[in-house]
């Protein structure tokens, strides 16, 4: 299917428009849980960030014991209700500086403070480790020597996750940018599934290569850390949704994202493109999760951390539904740096120092980058923590935090 069929087949009908309610009716969003992971959460391993071996930063010294269970970049439902899957990015923000964080996905269990009560702690449980002991990768990679050639942040920088119906993970990668397969146990099935450049308008040559891409030979098309942040899976698993963090390199429109399809049974990208426009072009789309087959939530985030975390909303857009300027319609369903908290439920602070609580709460992370629908009007947000910068607190490196928001007539939003 050529681009410019793809991204005009929505038409909205009357009918559909006419679904979204008056939004003056709606009850506002609302804190209704909130569970913090202390930052010096260490799983087992060998020791990692080498890199800054001697140094203490923000009051972590380095190297670590053993593995950080660093913040999320994306959550799916666990083996039980009440447990999920959370999945870190590549450790410490780069291929150079990541060789020795080992990629994984723990299993967590927060015990939400609410109003009625809950420790507000989370419990670690096991780990998937993500590894490729066939070979199939198509790359060096940096435990090429080892039987279990276990996946490191400098091989791959995984940030969005998805499970098929059958168990096997899907994974959104930025140094690609990528989507990789794996099986239900973190075993790599098939070479990273590249994105064609002809799915992007202006046109790449070639396939969507960021300057991290092992199979670089020219100019990047997509620039550093700017990859599939975010991927959404419809209801059914036959369909991912991967979506660009940021514009591509030769854009002439620097707020617009692309969002591509993709056929699981067919492991390949179907060729439908959609657009989706950022409020301004440094805003950065950081993960986006299904309501239903057609309709997904979206978080569009600034850069900032602490007091100067301003813009950080979350989206309701539908696939069907797509404007006259050719662009997905954002239906606002959160403003996650004034979330209502009336029954304080983010107090008292854990650290003294600690900004944005009480009422209203605000998502003071620099990278807010995992959403999770619980149900038709709850969400649960996880913060990749950027570890170890800071963030809730300006003097310490920031916990990993998780809430859960309520959003009353999230399904019918307009």
């Amino acid at each position: 299917m050529k681009l410019s069929r793809a991204l005009g087949l929505a038409v909205v009908p009357l009918a559909l428009l006419a679904a979204y309610p008056a939004s003056a009716s709606t009850p506002k969003p609302v804190l209704v849980g909130r569970a913090v992971l202390p930052v010096e959460t260490y799983a087992p391993g060998p020791p990692s960030g080498a890199f800054m071996a001697g140094q203490t930063v923000n009051g972590i010294s380095f190297p670590t014991p053993s593995q950080p269970v660093e913040g999320f970049s994306s959550m799916i439902n666990g083996r039980a209700p009440g447990e999920y899957l959370a999945m870190p990015d590549n450790g410490f923000g780069g291929k150079a500086t990541s060789g020795d964080f080992l990629i994984r996905a723990y299993y967590i269990e927060p015990d939400f403070k609410t109003a009625n009560g809950g420790t507000g702690a989370v419990t670690v449980k096991d780990f998937i480790e993500f590894r490729d002991p066939n070979g199939v990768i198509g790359f060096d990679i940096v435990n090429k020597a080892t039987t279990a050639r276990l996946l490191t942040g400098k091989d791959i920088d995984p940030e969005s996750l998805q499970r098929a119906k059958n168990g096997d993970l899907w994974v959104g990668d930025e140094f690609g940018p990528w989507v990789l397969h794996f099986d239900a146990t973190g075993v790599l099935l098939e070479p990273p599934l590249p994105v064609p450049g002809n799915l992007v308008q202006p046109a790449v040559p070639g396939t969507l290569m960021s300057p991290n891409n092992p199979f670089l030979s020219g100019s990047a098309t997509q620039p550093n850390s700017r990859g599939f942040e975010a991927m959404s899976s419809t209801p059914d698993g036959k369909y991912l949704y991967p979506i660009l963090e940021g514009a591509t390199v030769v854009d002439t429109d620097q707020s617009r994202r692309f969002l591509f399809e993709f056929s699981v049974g067919d492991a390949g990208f179907t060729g439908r493109v959609w657009q989706y426009h950022t409020e301004q072009p440094a805003y950065m789309v950081a993960d986006m999760q299904a309501l239903d087959e057609n309709r997904m939530v979206v978080i569009e985030r600034d850069a900032g951390r602490g007091v100067n975390a301003v813009f950080r909303n979350v989206y309701v857009v539908d696939l069907r539904d797509v404007g006259p300027d050719g662009f997905l319609v954002k239906h606002k369903a959160v403003d996650l740096a004034a979330i209502p908290d009336p029954d304080l439920i983010s107090l008292p602070e854990i650290h003294t120092g600690d900004v944005r609580l009480g009422d209203p709460f605000g998502v003071a992370c620099e990278s807010i980058e995992a959403i999770h629908v619980i149900d038709g009007q709850r969400l649960l947000l996880g913060c990749d923590n950027n570890f170890p910068n800071t963030g809730r607190n300006p003097n310490l490196a920031d916990d990993n935090e998780f809430i859960v928001v309520k959003v009353p007539g999230l399904k019918s939003l307009n």
